[in-house]
């Protein structure tokens, strides 16, 4: 396990906005993320109270991302694909108590077994 800290960055927007998802946080500085088709399921209340009209086909974008770099992320996705743009898009963070499968940054790196002839 690592112990550098971590926040998952959840963007639920439009589908077909994914990609534009992923590029304003690899602006931020993040690495890369995982896609999930959903749908919404908002009501005509919920249309009326944000001005938006409701789009049932929905991406949801998880991307995770050390914590120093969360705000940025936020940031961009929120002038790239919020509210006020075709992704309708809203985000948001939550942090992360462990990972694994993720390489410290600040490790040293493993040295390549030599061949064997």
């Amino acid at each position: 396990m690592t112990d550098f800290t971590h926040e998952v960055v959840f963007c639920i927007v439009n589908e077909g906005f994914s990609e534009v998802v992923m590029d304003a946080a690899k602006r931020a500085g993040a690495g890369g993320g995982t896609v999930l088709r959903a749908r919404g399921t908002a009501n005509a209340t919920a249309e009326k109270f944000f001005g938006i009209s409701i789009t049932p086909q929905k991406e949801i974008v998880m991307i995770l991302v050390p914590a120093a770099i969360r705000n940025d992320v936020l940031h961009n996705l929120y002038s790239s694909c919020g509210l006020d743009t075709p992704g309708h898009g809203i985000a948001f963070a939550l942090p992360v108590d462990a990972v694994i499968g993720l390489r410290d940054p600040n490790a040293p790196k493993k040295e390549e077994p030599a061949e064997k002839k």
